[in-house]
């Protein structure tokens, strides 16, 4: 026994070893191959832009042209320098101004609060704002309710709505009451996430009390905000309709090889201990500027010097379109070290939400099997921040196949964009005119789908900018499907090491330096530090109040007066575009051999086979229900039992449950159909919203675990022959045109015009 348990060690040692290989074999080969293109692509531009540049230097007919080609460069560059200095004076400015007044939102619309988390009990630094609708929209209050929240993830509040083309302002003009969940910049004294949790509670209950004609209201919320939501809906699912999670990170250690940097830095840094120091040095608070300090970190070429091109090359241009952006990325937050040690341990490092693991207090689970309300979850490829695994694995986590969710009665959507980055899902206005809006459509009929795991599908169809009209389908999908866009998992293993190590060394640093430090760090030399944050302080240092910057700002206004551009072809004006290229790339290769040395650091500490062994304690999954075993759930034999049992509305919704079940997806306009069907004709306009779910819920089970069954019963709903009638109207005016059907459903609509309109010949 001892010699063959000895065996199975070693076996388990040579395959954890050859797993570290092959993860960093992987890593390695993706991390060379980025390299490679990236150096391909440079060199192209490089050679095109040398070639131009060298045409350009040629074309020059004497010295002399060459010459006034100079100093017309020089003038404009000069030019362009002052006014690029100006706009940096005047985000100074704003930044100073924008602290001075308490760091408001920056949402372009106006807006009252109208709840204060501060007068709660248990107070937090959130507010809820309703936003005051613009002249010329009208905002109905029979329409159901958006409640966007944002992210307090180091900025401010506000990106959901600082343009006309975003998440509120596609509400706003779809006629829906718009509310926005905002937060001042300091954290009440001792607020945790469940203080936060209450107050978002009780801004929903609110907002239901102010519009009692509508459905629960849809909450809508951005990256951090998105967990946020979460949690709410699972905790408080009597309160929430429809909810929608943009970029949210719901598994941490999700990722692919070869990308996603982000998820490492808690194995690097120690774990959750670090960001305990940060709040122990900060008397308490952490310092919402070192995570926004983070993210400019993972793409530096673009965050430290790119922007700043940008606003220097088209700076007679780019100016308020830098500022706007600026406004918002340069306001700082602060959280209680309650706060970040929850995030922290539950989320970052813990990754305790999707295993069911996370109390939102003591006693207090967090499951999210108990969120009631339809979910859509939009990821993208081009996100570095929230990767679609971060977005997306939480369901594989959560539920045990896509079956469970429909025995739940569960709706889940997922869209995947291809290339948008983080900020772009909710800043950029190409994103809100078409992903937003479809989404914002979406919600009104969601649902009337059957329960089930969806991918929502956006097809350009026809017409240009704002009339541009999209095909939009949604097709079933299973777990498998989630799994093949997230990529393979074998990788997380590595992150439960990470976990278990940095509970050991925060309960070592509880216990030894950090009383010490507590009590080394007066307000005041907190206060000092965040003063002094590298993030404020090149912001504050350009300000009006900064000697020399009036002086800038009278020679700004001169050098507008005068502007006088260099040609578009002048050579020495392609030539300082080549050097900016060539910079930015020399920034980005050094951010690409930082993140492939992180990643490999990483897997040889904690990938190895003793660290697998380590962590092995926290490395599992959720406990699901086998397969074979959910038909035994009450949900399922309660609607068994219940096969004959029902009239024209159960008959008409498992008809149409049966014809959705031949198709491998649905189109929007017959999902609005059926919206339609299911609310406005008989019978349905007399049952109320909660019965036909019901209804929705049930037929749904009955036909997944008794199909055949399912069918065979139908004359036993539909008693009569004008029953059946009504019945076989209702689903050909959801379906449409049957030269729009596809072979399997045509054949399911005879089928069922045969059973219903000569019961009694099929029967025998």
């Amino acid at each position: 026994m001892i010699q063959q348990r000895h065996q199975e060690n070693l076996t388990q040692l040579a395959g954890d070893a050859t797993l570290q290989a092959e993860l960093s074999g992987i890593a390695a080969r993706r991390h060379a191959e980025r390299a490679n293109k990236t150096l391909h692509d440079t060199a192209g531009r490089v050679s095109r832009q040398g070639q131009t540049l060298t045409r350009q230097m040629a074309a020059a007919s004497s010295p002399a042209a060459l010459m006034a080609a100079w100093s017309g460069y020089l003038l404009d560059a000069g030019q362009r320098a002052l006014l690029t200095g100006d706009a940096m004076r005047r985000r100074a400015d704003i930044f100073v101004e924008h602290q001075a007044a308490g760091s408001p939102p920056v949402l372009i619309y106006e807006y009252e609060v109208i709840v204060e988390g501060r007068d709660l009990t248990p107070p937090s630094n959130y507010m809820l704002l309703r936003i005051l609708p613009p002249e010329g929209v009208e905002v109905l209050n029979w329409k159901r309710p958006y409640v966007i929240i944002d992210p307090r993830a180091g900025h401010g509040a506000g990106i959901g709505g600082f343009k006309n083309d975003s998440q509120v302002g596609v509400a706003l003009k779809d006629g829906h009451p718009v509310y926005f969940v905002a937060f001042h910049p300091d954290p009440e004294p001792g607020q945790t996430l469940a203080d936060v949790t209450h107050s978002e509670a009780e801004f929903l209950r609110e907002v239901i009390r102010r519009h009692p004609d509508s459905p629960k209201p849809i909450v809508v919320g951005n990256c951090q905000g998105g967990w946020g939501t979460a949690i709410l809906a699972a905790t408080h699912p009597d309160l929430v309709g429809p909810i929608v999670l943009n970029g949210a990170p719901m598994s941490y250690w999700g990722g692919k090889l070869g990308q996603d940097p982000m998820r490492y830095s808690g194995g690097i840094v120690g774990g959750a201990v670090s960001a305990l120091v940060a709040a122990d040095l900060g008397a308490g608070q952490f310092d919402g500027a070192n995570l926004v300090q983070n993210f400019e970190g993972l793409n530096p070429g673009r965050t430290w010097f790119r922007k700043y091109y940008d606003l220097y090359q088209n700076v007679d241009e780019a100016v308020d379109r830098f500022l706007e952006f600026e406004r918002w990325w340069g306001g700082y937050y602060m959280m209680t070290e309650a706060e970040i040690r929850w995030i922290v341990e539950n989320l970052f490092i813990g990754n305790k939400l999707g295993k069911n693991e996370a109390y939102l207090q003591p006693g207090r689970l967090i499951d999210l099997k108990a969120i009631r309300t339809p979910v859509i979850v939009f990821a993208s490829h081009g996100d570095n921040i929230t990767p679609p695994a971060q977005a997306l694995n939480w369901i594989v986590d959560t539920y045990t196949d896509e079956v469970e969710i429909g025995i739940r009665g569960q709706r889940i959507l997922y869209m995947v964009h291809e290339q948008v980055g983080h900020l772009g899902i909710f800043v950029s206005s190409s994103v809100a005119r078409r992903e937003h809006s479809q989404m914002a459509s979406t919600l009104k009929t969601i649902e009337a789908l059957s329960p089930g795991l969806y991918e929502m599908l956006i097809e350009d169809h026809e017409g240009e900018g704002s009339e541009k009209t999209f095909t939009v389908s949604f097709a079933r999908r299973k777990m498998t499907d989630i799994l093949k866009v997230t990529g393979p998992r074998r990788d997380e293993a590595a992150f439960a090491g990470v976990a278990r190590a940095s509970e050991a060394i925060v309960d070592s640093y509880d216990a030894t330096l950090r009383p010490l430090i507590q009590a080394s760090v007066p307000p005041q030399m907190a206060e000092f530090r965040r003063h002094t944050h590298p993030m404020r302080m090149s912001r504050a240092a350009f300000s009006s109040a900064t000697p020399g910057m009036a002086a800038l700002e009278r020679a700004a206004e001169l050098a507008r007066e005068n502007r006088r551009p260099a040609d578009p072809e002048n050579p020495f004006l392609l030539a300082e575009r080549l050097w900016a290229d060539m910079m930015e790339k020399s920034l980005d290769g050094l951010r690409d051999i930082r993140e492939a040395l992180t990643e490999l650091v990483f897997l040889s500490v904690w990938a190895s086979p003793l660290a697998l062994r380590y962590g092995a304690p926290h490395a599992h999954t959720r406990t699901h229900k086998a397969p074979q075993d959910l038909r035994a759930l009450p949900e399922v034999q309660t609607a068994l039992s219940r096969i004959e049992t029902g009239g024209l509305a159960e008959g008409i919704v498992r008809m149409l449950v049966l014809l959705a079940d031949t198709r491998g997806d649905v189109r929007r306009d017959r999902l609005e159909r059926s919206s339609e069907l299911l609310s406005t004709h008989a019978p349905f306009n007399d049952i109320a919203v909660s019965v036909r779910a019901g209804i929705i819920h049930e037929q749904s089970l009955i036909v997944t675990f008794a199909r055949d069954a399912a069918f065979d019963t139908l004359p036993r709903l539909l008693r009569t022959d004008a029953e059946r009638q009504r019945a076989l109207e209702a689903v050909a005016y959801v379906l449409g045109s049957e030269t729009e059907m596809e072979p399997a459903t045509l054949a399911m609509l005879a089928r069922m015009r045969n059973i219903l309109e000569h019961p009694k010949q099929v029967a025998e």
